[in-house]
């Protein structure tokens, strides 16, 4: 048996929904052709409460094309040190949409909105790039999974609109957020004046993300898609795989949540990670040398991301069922032991 926990993107589509991709109408999606791309891109609006949504082959892609509808090139984004945009991103924001970047210090991936407050910079002249939009991790990878609370975003928010910026949603995640707080997806999606959100970590969709906006920013969207080569043409393949995960998957995270859960409660006795960060599907580990850990855990059938010299990360997902995680509970306990 093998049991991949390096990520939630590991995920294999379930036949049900290679039914749904196999059977999707499709046409040619950068004509406007394809109505399984629209039917999803309609959905996908309606639950986060904006006008409009764009089909985009990756996150990456959609946290950038979302950036420049908010940043223009020379302005500032704020955003965490630990965030996705600025540290997994390969510096698109600045190699594509000439953004200028600062972050404020991560604290775990929560969010202290007196600090980026502080940060922010606006009427300093023309000598200092002025602050321009703020994105925010919903929930937060390199944090360990951690949900934003809604009061904080709410007063992001209230700042945000006192200073005239604007905000930036990356929740490649944000229906783990959504489960475990039971916010409603449209409440997020007014905070934000652009949200991203991924179909292929955690929802089990092979390919996928979707930016959303008002009608007028997901225009200009089209174009900035089609500038950076992610015009794709018969993708009803692809979005009949998301529109198939969001029936049927989206429910069923709060067992991701609850297995993330029990595996770190197995785990903490040996003092290599913290139950009580644990709020949905991520678990984040403290080991000396982990590449070794890794590789020994890896032989015996269980994955481990490798983060750094000493610190790795374990995901629960739609592939691993309770048996999975009992033999990865055994694996890995064995091995601290």
């Amino acid at each position: 048996m093998t049991v991949d926990l390096r990520s939630d993107t590991v995920t294999k589509p379930t036949p049900g929904m290679r039914e749904a991709m196999a059977t999707a109408e499709v046409g040619d999606d950068v004509y406007g052709e394809d109505p399984t791309v629209t039917a999803l891109e309609t959905e996908v609006a309606a639950l986060l409460g904006k006008e409009a949504a764009l089909f985009v082959p990756s996150g990456s892609m959609g946290n950038q094309i979302a950036l420049q509808l908010l940043v223009s090139p020379g302005e500032e984004l704020l955003a965490d040190s630990d965030a996705h945009i600025v540290s997994h991103e390969v510096g698109a924001a600045a190699a594509i949409g000439g953004i200028s970047t600062r972050t404020w210090p991560t604290r775990g991936g929560h969010l202290d909105v007196g600090v980026v407050e502080e940060f922010i910079r606006t009427g300093v002249g023309y000598h200092t790039v002025n602050t321009a939009a703020i994105a925010v991790e919903n929930t937060h990878n390199r944090g360990g999974g951690t949900a934003l609370p809604l009061y904080k975003l709410e007063k992001l928010r209230t700042v945000a609109d006192e200073r005239g910026l604007k905000l930036h949603l990356d929740g490649a995640r944000l229906w783990h957020a959504h489960v475990k707080d039971g916010v409603p997806l449209a409440r997020y999606g007014t905070l934000f004046d652009t949200v991203s959100v991924c179909l292929s970590k955690g929802l089990g969709a092979p390919v996928g993300s979707l930016v959303v906006a008002d009608a007028e920013g997901i225009e200009r969207a089209r174009v900035l898609r089609k500038r950076m080569g992610g015009g794709m043409r018969q993708a009803g393949i692809l979005a009949a795989a998301g529109r198939y995960a969001l029936t049927h998957h989206l429910a069923r995270l709060k067992d991701d949540h609850a297995r993330a859960h029990r595996l770190a409660a197995a785990l903490e006795p040996f003092g290599v990670t913290d139950l009580s960060r644990v709020q949905t599907n991520i678990i984040l580990l403290r080991i000396p040398r982990i590449a070794d850990f890794a590789a020994a855990a890896a032989d015996k059938g269980v994955m481990v991301s490798v983060m750094s010299k000493d610190q790795g990360r374990l995901l629960t997902h739609l592939d691993v069922d309770d048996d999975g995680l009992d033999h990865a509970i055994k694996v890995l306990t064995d091995l601290l032991r």
